[in-house]
């Protein structure tokens, strides 16, 4: 049978019947192989997988160390909890005028009317010619001392940086004047003690005021080179001599890490749940995605938060910054050499070119290393993990993290409460909450973390990383 389409020849080729049913049709009467709902916003998530966890039934983590401060050496001690950084009330013993001065009490008063201050590189701190009227500690930064050239310019006649202190001749009274002016070369925190608030204190104290006036002597226990309260010994004796005697004095306020939380409601129609189930449960679908945008959120605050975050939880002296800008071999050899058995690095990807850019300048060659399975680049044997939730900030530069890891080497542990009603994975439950009057069905999805630095040199930074590219 032929059909007349009503175009000649010269109209073009002849069209031909169909003699099979097309795909087009045929697709209604089939069903489709369907892959599981997709997710751009997993990551490989390396910092969760390689931190030890370390299970805190009782919701609070608290990590016991010896006392440690360092006296005589002229620099400041600081503790930090968090982003918030306090004096150690002994530690105020390195100002000149409080130099032997152990009365506990009185140090204590004036190390809680300290108040943190922050600048911004450029600001100016005091000024020459200003009434002194404050005593300065250094925190975390470098402040410059700004004075008068050989020719009346601007000239800088000094650095100081992490541990030092500047005013301290106010506490002898309020009627001199800066000789200098401190203005901040780097982003800079610094603790301040007003005269006002100094006063107050000294008004309470009697001991305090007389040590004011007499500027006693020095007079402290001994400490070791780690700034730790010494355990006398003694060695290589004979005969029968008195053997010392001592104790191991440890914190008086340890440090205590809360498990933090991170929560969302998960809400799902009754008509989904009941209706819709083949060849995919809607529900576990649903929680699969939600728990992988949780997981994401943990390491984001394991990195950034605050209170427990890596980024802010890193002793200021375990803190350097680059040489020249971009991630150098020398830089990264300086972060390793700051303490024992480094088990991981950690960078944003970004900061992992800018360091194989070096290499490349150099004409060296950054290594690998097999973990678990996956070929990973590495320095001097030690892994180079990407981190994703390590910040890159509007000036493009980004940190770089070292740390040692586990309980047994004193190192960075993650925490978790494992065994919680209604747990689906370690530290993470999903717990029924009910259908409302709409038939919508609600689960709340909690996961519950923290991290804590066992000591001070487990975790390391390596600061303002430029990770744009140079020509």
């Amino acid at each position: 049978m032929s059909v007349d389409t009503g175009t000649s020849p010269a109209a073009g080729v002849e069209e031909r019947e169909q003699q099979s049913l097309g795909t087009a049709a045929a697709r209604n009467l089939t069903t489709t192989t369907k892959s599981e709902p997709q997710m751009r916003g997993i990551s490989s998530r390396w910092l969760t997988r390689m931190l030890p966890w370390v299970d805190v039934p009782g919701g609070t983590y608290r990590v016991n160390r010896r006392l440690s401060y360092r006296l005589g050496d002229g620099r400041v001690t600081f503790v930090q909890t968090g982003a918030q950084v306090g004096v150690i009330p002994a530690e105020l013993a390195e100002l000149p005028l409080l130099r032997g001065f152990s009365d506990g009490t009185a140090l204590a008063a004036l190390a809680a009317r300290f108040e943190q201050r922050e600048y911004a590189p450029g600001q100016v701190i005091v000024t020459a010619g200003r009434p002194a009227d404050h005593v300065f500690l250094v925190a975390h930064g470098k402040v410059e001392r700004i004075g008068e050239g050989p020719y009346g310019d601007e000239a800088v006649v000094g650095l100081l940086a992490d541990g030092d202190a500047f005013g301290g001749q106010v506490l002898a009274g309020p009627e001199g004047t800066w000789e200098f002016t401190a203005r901040a070369a780097t982003t800079t925190i610094v603790l301040a003690l007003p005269y006002a608030a100094y006063r107050e204190v000294l008004d309470r104290h009697d001991d305090l005021r007389a040590h004011i006036r007499l500027a006693g002597q020095d007079g402290h226990r001994a400490v070791n080179d780690r700034g730790e309260a010494e355990i006398a010994l003694s060695s290589g004796h004979v005969g029968e001599p008195d053997v010392p005697g001592t104790f191991v004095d440890y914190e008086p306020q340890p440090r205590e890490y809360e498990l933090s939380v991170a929560q969302t409601v998960l809400r799902m129609h009754t008509r989904v749940a009941d209706l819709y189930n083949q060849p995919m449960n809607q529900t576990k679908e649903q929680l699969r995605l939600t728990v992988q945008a949780l997981r994401e959120r943990q390491e984001h605050e394991l990195v950034n938060n605050r209170e427990f975050g890596l980024l802010h939880n890193a002793a200021y002296d375990q803190r350097i910054s680059t040489r020249s800008g971009p991630p150098t071999p020398d830089d990264l050899d300086e972060l390793l050499s700051m303490r024992r058995d480094t088990r991981f690095l950690f960078a944003h990807p970004r900061a992992i070119a800018a360091f194989g850019r070096e290499c490349n300048r150099r004409g060296l060659y950054f290594g690998s290393i097999d973990l678990n399975g996956h070929h990973l680049p590495a320095w001097r044997g030690v892994p180079l993990l990407p981190c994703g939730k390590i910040p890159v900030s509007a000036a493009r530069t980004s940190s770089i993290i070292a740390m040692r890891t586990g309980e047994n080497d004193q190192g960075v542990i993650g925490l978790r409460q494992t065994g919680l009603p209604d747990e689906v994975e370690p530290g993470l439950n999903v717990r029924f909450m009910g259908i409302n009057e709409q038939a919508v069905i609600s689960y709340l999805v909690s996961a519950y973390y923290s991290a804590a630095v066992l000591v001070p040199d487990a975790l390391g930074i390596l600061e303002n990383v430029e990770v744009s590219r140079r020509d």
